[in-house]
């Protein structure tokens, strides 16, 4: 690695004047009025959301959540000229696996932060050392606290930079494994970048884009697109919003913290295996960690940008299918879950699970059962040179 690429320990601390001025903008909040029996119809729920923005301003302990992060061995480095934020945490028990994960939207690499410890020592939590990883988890250009790159990136592009990275680390073959955005990142690291990837693995396969004759498709494959488009018809609206005019969202989002918090925590409620209770699967202090890092960085508007970047890959790249060995993780919980006449379409899938619980931020709800669904299906790929 270049001599101005070298890793950096990287522990930030929030100016008080910043955690002031979020005070006193959530202390400040104009809000909107609601029809009486809207709840979470409309979008985010007025009540929950006055609630939240209480205990933000007068309860939410940042220090203690900063130091909690702090804990984690994270670093910045430049690569492909961006200032990229992670965490690489090592096996407990000497030489492993590598392995990278990558985050998706709205969040960074606080998808990960619960899963860590169980992946780098997994026999100091009933698992066997055998199965350790070395854990890589960049924040995305735009995300957390890398670099917001100028032109926005998309996830072919991310995929490059991830395996200069890792390459960097001293990792010439590795795992790779994500959701949501980092599922599509992970799937052009298996298809761009095969020969540095041992296998991929992935709880989701993204919205689907089909280039060939609906006709050639399974029954199931045809109902699944039908009810992708179902979807984003009546669940989509943020995601168009980030593809076509990301940045009139971003003054608004970027300006009161109260606005970002509506528009990440509704996704958390509806994406998560939680039954309509956001804090069966997250605290108060777990959400407001996730939406602070948003909020101190900046970045709702850079990340929402990579959205626009991603409709421009052409569909030719979508339809490429991944020769790697492929694992799907598919919780029941998460949204647009795909059939496996799809995934053995568009992957070479070698292990194909549905775990009764968790959602699209599995790693984050469901922890353990997380673990050792990557524990299981990388075990047979450990053998190749690393």
């Amino acid at each position: 690695m270049p001599e101005e690429s070298q890793p950096e320990p990287f522990a930030p601390r929030a100016e008080q004047a910043a955690l002031d001025d979020l005070r006193a903008r959530l202390r400040a909040t104009r809000w909107p009025d609601a029809p009486e029996e809207a709840g979470w119809s409309l979008g985010t729920d007025l009540d929950y959301l006055r609630e939240l923005v209480a205990y933000w301003a007068d309860g939410f302990d940042w220090r203690a959540r900063e130091a909690a992060l702090a804990r984690l061995p994270r670093f910045r480095a430049s690569v492909g000229g961006l200032g990229i934020h992670f965490v690489h945490a090592k096996a407990a028990t000497g030489p492993a696996l590598p392995l990278v994960l990558s985050h998706g939207w709205p969040d960074s690499f606080w998808r990960y932060t619960k899963v860590i410890p169980l992946l780098v020592d997994p026999a100091a939590h009933g698992g066997d050392p055998e199965d350790a990883f070395d854990v890589v988890v960049p924040d995305m250009p735009g995300f957390g606290y890398s670099d917001h790159p100028d032109p926005p990136v998309d996830s072919v592009a991310v995929a490059g930079l991830w395996a200069e990275l890792m390459t960097a680390l001293g990792y010439e073959r590795f795992g790779a494994a994500g959701g949501d955005v980092g599922s599509s990142v992970s799937r052009f690291l298996a298809l761009d970048h095969a020969e540095k990837v041992v296998a991929v693995h992935r709880t989701d396969a993204g919205l689907p884009v089909f280039t060939g004759d609906p006709a050639d498709l399974t029954a199931e494959e045809q109902d699944w697109l039908s009810g992708a488009m179902s979807w984003g018809a009546t669940e989509g609206a943020y995601a168009a919003m980030h593809r076509t005019k990301p940045q009139t969202a971003a003054f608004g989002l970027t300006d009161s913290p109260a606005g970002l918090a509506a528009w990440i925590v509704e996704k958390l409620r509806s994406w998560s295996d939680c039954g309509g209770d956001l804090e069966s699967s997250y605290t108060k202090d777990e959400v407001l960690t996730n939406v602070t890092l948003y909020w101190l960085t900046a970045t709702i508007g850079s990340s929402m940008r990579m959205y626009h970047a991603n409709a421009a890959i052409p569909a030719a790249q979508h339809a490429r299918r991944v020769e790697v060995p492929s694992g799907f993780s598919l919780f029941q919980g998460d949204v647009v879950r795909p059939p496996r006449a799809w995934l053995e379409r568009m992957t070479n899938a070698v292990r194909i699970t549905e775990p009764e619980r968790g959602g699209h931020f599995a790693p984050f709800e469901e922890p353990e059962a997380y673990a050792e669904e990557l524990r299981a299906f990388f075990r047979p790929f450990r053998t190749a040179p690393t």
